[in-house]
C-alpha cells in the first residue's frame, strides 16, 4: 500500500532545500535511522538538482510504502525536460551531459534500496527511489 505524504514543486534553487527537508521529515516520521535518512536525503538532493538543471524543474512525490510488515519511503522525481537517449550511459560513473562530475545518477542509485529510471528523448524523465526502514 502506498500513502501519499507530500508533493513538492521544483522550479528554483530554493526548492531544492524544500525537497531535502520534506524527505528528511517524512523519513524521520517513519523512524528511519540517521544513516538511512542521510543516504535517502542525499540521493533526493542529487535527483532534484538534476531535475532542475537538466529537466527545467518538475515535481517530487513522496509516499509511505507498506508491504507486509515492512515500511519504507519512495520519492518520485518527474520532469517534462528533453529526456535521455541512453539511460545506461547516464548511470555510468564519469558520464555527464553537463559540467558535473558525472556521479549524480549512479551515486543516487547506490544510496537507496530501489532505483527506477524511465526517460526518453522529448518525453522527460521519471526517477523513483525507495528505501526500507531497517531499525524496526
Amino acid at each position: 500500500m502506498n500513502i501519499p505524504l507530500e508533493l513538492v514543486s521544483v522550479q528554483t534553487d530554493d526548492d531544492l532545500s524544500r525537497v531535502r527537508k520534506a524527505v528528511s521529515t517524512c523519513a524521520s516520521s517513519l523512524s528511519f535511522d540517521v544513516m538511512s535518512r542521510t543516504r535517502l536525503v542525499t540521493a533526493a538532493s542529487e535527483l532534484a538538482r538534476n531535475m532542475l538543471k537538466y529537466g527545467g524543474g518538475g515535481v517530487v512525490q513522496i509516499e509511505k510504502l507498506r508491504e507486509s510488515s515492512r515500511v519504507g519511503l519512495r520519492a518520485t522525481f518527474e520532469d517534462q525536460g528533453p529526456g535521455m537517449a541512453d539511460t545506461e550511459k547516464a548511470l555510468t560513473d564519469g558520464f555527464s551531459s553537463g559540467r558535473g562530475l558525472g556521479l549524480g545518477l549512479g551515486g543516487a542509485r547506490r544510496l537507496v534500496d530501489e532505483f527506477l529510471l524511465d526517460s526518453q528523448p522529448g518525453r522527460g524523465t521519471k526517477v523513483s527511489i525507495a528505501t526500507w526502514v531497517r531499525n524496526r
